[in-house]
């Protein structure tokens, strides 16, 4: 059943454009966080005007933009956020857990661990009552979601009881993330990262 479960999660997601990865441990899934992160070009946002520099100390700026790689993970603490800064520090890596809306267009990834999986969907769910976990998830150019498979549930009828808790603990806020950021809006053309991520990346942990 828990094959069964996963394989359809993975069809599912792989459909929106997430790309679907299993990992081992949380440690691999922080090596594979920075790996992308060190591996992306540089935030596209923050490097537009960086062609011709107005000034020396707008070059600089430019520069060390262009530079610099950061990772948002509000979520975390204790133990694992030390595992993660290890990890990310070993890598050159600027490590975020709070002040987001001092970093809009500027988080290279963003890094989270999900509630619950939606097997029907390809959907993650991941609590954000937090602002900074909502903002992490949603301004970063790539996202990365653990997903602990105790957590991989059908649909979300078999969910019920687990989402139903987290609303009793208002204030809520839920996200259900599925697949990168799209739109068609404009001249019906899909357009990829308009509103939020450019990259869903799904990491599957086996947990238990």
């Amino acid at each position: 059943m828990q094959k069964e479960l996963v394989d359809l999660f993975t069809q599912k997601a792989q459909a929106v454009s997430a790309i679907v990865k299993p990992v081992g441990s949380l440690k691999e899934a922080y090596a594979y966080a920075a790996d992308i992160c060190l591996n992306k070009d540089a935030c596209q946002l923050l490097m537009s005007g960086c062609g011709e520099a107005v000034s020396d100390a707008a070059a600089d700026l430019c520069a060390a933009k262009s530079a610099d790689r950061i990772i948002a993970a509000p979520q975390f603490e204790g133990k694992r956020l030390k595992e993660l800064k290890a990890a990310c520090d070993k890598a050159g890596i600027t490590l975020l857990t709070e002040g987001m809306r001092g970093q809009l267009a500027g988080i290279d990834v963003g890094f989270a661990v999900a509630d619950l999986g939606l097997a029907e969907t390809g959907t993650l769910v991941v609590d954000s009552s937090s602002a900074e976990v909502r903002l992490s998830t949603m301004i970063s150019e790539i996202n990365v979601v653990v997903l602990p498979l105790s957590k991989l549930r059908k649909g979300s009828y078999d969910a019920e009881d687990e989402l139903s808790a987290i609303i009793r603990q208002a204030p809520s806020y839920m996200a259900f993330i599925t697949g990168a950021s799209r739109t068609a809006d404009i001249e019906r053309v899909l357009a990829i990262g308009v509103h939020g991520p450019l990259e869903l990346h799904i990491l599957l942990w086996e947990d238990s």
